[in-house]
C-alpha cells in the first residue's frame, strides 16, 4: 500500500512538471500577489483624422529620419507574445523618437490584419508637461517590385503632448497584400523595410502683408509739355508722388521703337527716388490711366488703361503707339494748342508691401 501512494505521487508530480514546463509565457506584473497587465499605448489619431486627409503614393527617394530592414519577419509574425517592434532612439529636433512596427496590426487601434506604423516622443525630451510638439510624419513600406516606396501621410500636423506620445496609422497595408510575395512588400521571402520622415516645421519668422490703395487725396498727374515740337525725343516729366511713391511720366514725340515717325509713345514710370529705395523683390501692383486730353474740347479725352505690376525689372509700362502723329500734329484736332502738349496720368489703385522684420 505504501509503495502504491509513492508511486502515485511521484507520477502526479511528474506530470505537473511537464505541464508547467510545456508552455512559456510571458513574466507576469505581480502586484498585491494577482497578475497585473501592462497596458499597451495606442494613437488616437484615427478619431481625429479622417480618409481625405489621408496622402498615399509612391515615391523613389528614402525615408530621411530613420529606417528599419526587418530580415526575419515572418519570426515577428509566428510569434504569440510579440505585438510590435521598436527601434533604437533616434534625434530630430531636439527630440527622441521611436519608429514602431506593429508585423500582425494594432488591435487595440482597430489595425488587426493590417500593417500599423507609428511614432512615438521621449516623454523626457519635452521641456513641460504642457508642451506640444508639432510634427510632421510621413511613413514608408519598401516595394522591391517597383524599387519605390509606398508613403502615407496626413494633410494634418500631428501634435505631440504627453498625452499623445504615441501617434500614427493603425492600417498602413493590409496583411494579405503586404504577405503576398508577388506584391514586393515582403522580398527574399522574409525581408522588409519600414521608415518614417519626422519634420517639425518651425513657426515663420519672416512675412509680408499686401495692400491696395484705392483713394488718394490727389489722384491726377497733369503735365502740361511747352514747346512740344522742340523737345528731345525721349523726354521725362518731373517726379510726383502718388499714393506714397514717386512717379515720371515719359513720352517719345515722335514715337519709340517700331512706332518711330508713325506713333506717340507714352509710358508711366516709377521715380528715380522710388528705384533708389527699391530692392530686386519689390513689386507694386498698379491700376491707371494714361490719357491726352483734347485742348479743343473739354469733354474729349483720349486714354488708355494701365494694369500692371511695376518692379526694379520693369520700371515702365505704357503705350508705345498710344496715339497717331498724324492726329496728334493736325491742328484741327485740338490734342497740341500753341505748341503745348498736355498729358495725365489718373491713378486707380496702387499697391503696397510691408515686409516684417522690416
Amino acid at each position: 500500500m505504501s509503495y502504491y501512494k509513492d508511486t502515485l505521487c511521484i507520477i502526479s508530480l511528474l506530470s505537473c512538471l511537464f505541464i508547467t514546463s510545456s508552455f512559456a509565457g510571458p513574466v507576469p506584473n505581480v502586484e498585491n500577489s494577482s497578475q497585473k497587465l501592462i497596458p499597451t499605448q495606442i494613437s488616437s489619431r484615427d478619431t481625429k483624422a479622417s480618409s481625405s486627409s489621408t496622402v498615399k503614393g509612391l515615391r523613389e527617394r528614402p525615408p530621411s529620419s530613420y529606417s528599419i530592414k526587418l530580415e526575419s519577419f515572418n519570426t515577428l509574425m509566428k510569434s504569440t507574445y510579440t505585438e510590435r517592434y521598436e527601434s533604437r532612439p533616434f534625434r530630430v529636433g531636439r527630440y527622441n523618437w521611436t519608429l514602431i512596427v506593429y508585423p500582425k496590426g494594432n488591435k487595440n487601434d482597430n489595425g488587426t490584419r493590417y500593417i500599423s506604423l507609428y511614432v512615438a516622443i521621449d516623454n523626457s525630451t519635452l521641456v513641460s508637461p504642457g508642451q506640444v510638439v508639432p510634427a510632421d510624419l510621413r511613413f514608408y513600406v519598401f516595394n522591391k517590385k517597383q524599387k519605390k516606396y509606398f508613403t502615407i501621410q496626413d494633410s494634418d500636423v500631428w501634435q505631440f503632448n504627453v498625452d499623445n506620445t504615441m501617434l500614427g496609422f493603425p492600417r498602413v497595408l493590409p496583411l494579405a497584400t503586404f504577405n503576398n510575395l508577388k506584391n514586393g512588400y515582403l522580398y527574399d521571402t522574409d525581408r522588409c523595410e519600414f521608415g518614417v520622415d519626422v519634420i517639425i516645421p518651425p513657426l515663420f519668422e519672416k512675412s509680408e502683408l499686401f495692400t491696395v490703395n484705392k483713394s488718394f487725396p490727389n489722384s491726377r498727374f497733369t503735365w502740361f509739355i511747352q514747346g512740344f515740337s522742340t523737345l528731345p525725343s525721349d523726354y521725362l516729366s518731373e517726379e510726383f508722388t502718388i499714393g506714397g511713391k514717386s512717379w515720371n511720366l515719359r513720352v517719345f514725340r515722335n514715337g519709340f521703337g517700331a512706332h518711330e515717325g508713325k506713333n506717340l509713345s507714352l509710358y508711366l514710370n516709377l521715380g528715380p527716388q522710388e528705384l533708389l529705395k527699391a530692392k530686386p523683390y519689390d513689386k507694386i501692383y498698379v491700376r491707371a490711366k494714361l490719357r491726352v486730353p483734347n485742348q479743343g474740347q473739354s469733354n474729349y479725352v483720349l486714354e488708355r488703361p494701365i494694369d500692371n505690376w511695376f518692379s526694379p525689372q520693369n520700371i515702365g509700362w505704357g503705350y508705345a503707339d498710344f496715339m497717331a502723329l498724324s492726329d496728334l500734329r493736325d491742328p484741327a484736332k485740338g490734342f497740341v494748342r500753341h505748341d503745348m502738349l498736355v498729358v495725365q496720368v489718373e491713378m486707380e489703385a496702387i499697391s503696397s508691401t510691408k515686409y516684417l522684420p522690416s
